[in-house]
């Protein structure tokens, strides 16, 4: 641990925005999981799954956690994805 207080404080901070953000993108790839098995499985709620998908990469593109390329090209991925497997 650093020895300066605001040292000390900057590497809380980190953590718990460290935190936050792989909780973020968790939600993200498991949101684009359970897309991809509903499009594997023909799952009649596929385009459900795929929005839910979209609205959590928006919001982790929203947030700072991704990139907007990142999340353009999550997105677009699990787009040609889903096109593919109807």
């Amino acid at each position: 641990m650093a020895n300066i207080k605001s040292k000390q404080k900057a590497i809380l901070y980190n953590q718990k925005a460290n935190t936050r953000n792989r909780a973020i993108e968790s939600t993200v790839k498991t949101a684009i999981k359970k897309a991809k098995k509903a499009a594997e499985t023909k799952d009649q709620n596929t385009q459900k799954y795929v929005e839910a998908a979209h609205h959590e990469i928006d919001k982790a593109v929203s947030k700072g956690v991704l990139h907007q390329n990142n999340g353009a090209r999550k997105a677009s991925r699990l787009d040609a994805f889903v096109a593919k497997n109807k």
